[in-house]
């Protein structure tokens, strides 16, 4: 299972449910790594996505505990009981959890890999990602050269997870 994320200085990835920033080759990334995949999200997390729709060409699994919640095209789980059964089903590497901050942090745990957009600025935010760089047990593996969109400097991460716990049965 693999955790994709766009993070600022301070590992924050939203402020009032809305991304920090947009940038155009973050989201081709983005598109490109989880095209035909499967992705992992809460409720919130779609709510921000154009017209509260499942992204296309991927499965989409939404975790979210309101029994009044529906997403035409996406499998909606209710636990994380109900996630975790469902998540067995699939090849661990064809799992791409993309948000929101609660379920980053519910499945950070289990993922053997992270790719991360590491922007070089401090946004006003309420929503973090956890923080890769101060567990032990993840690692830097791959960094691509410094890009820049504007004014903006970023690069793509990717880190490896040494121990990745099993998935509750």
């Amino acid at each position: 299972m693999k955790l994709i994320a766009a993070v600022d200085k301070n590992w924050a990835i939203g402020f009032k449910d809305k991304l920090l920033v947009s940038i155009p080759e973050d989201q081709k990334h983005f598109r490109n790594e989880t095209m035909g995949h499967t992705v992992v999200l809460g409720r919130k997390t779609l709510s921000g996505f154009p017209g509260g729709l499942p992204l296309k060409g991927r499965r989409n699994i939404i975790l979210s505990a309101r029994e009044d919640f529906t997403a035409r095209g996406a499998d909606i789980v209710r636990s994380t009981e109900e996630l975790f059964g469902l998540l067995r089903e699939i090849d661990s590497d064809d799992i791409y959890v993309i948000g929101g901050g609660s379920v980053y942090k519910l499945l950070e745990p289990y993922a053997d890999e992270a790719i991360i957009t590491k922007i070089d600025y401090s946004y006003q935010a309420d929503t973090y990602f956890p923080d890769l760089d101060s567990k032990d047990n993840w690692e830097i593996v791959d960094i691509s050269e410094e890009m820049t969109c504007f004014s903006i400097e970023y690069h793509f991460v990717k880190y490896r997870n040494k121990n990745p716990l099993e998935m509750p049965l």
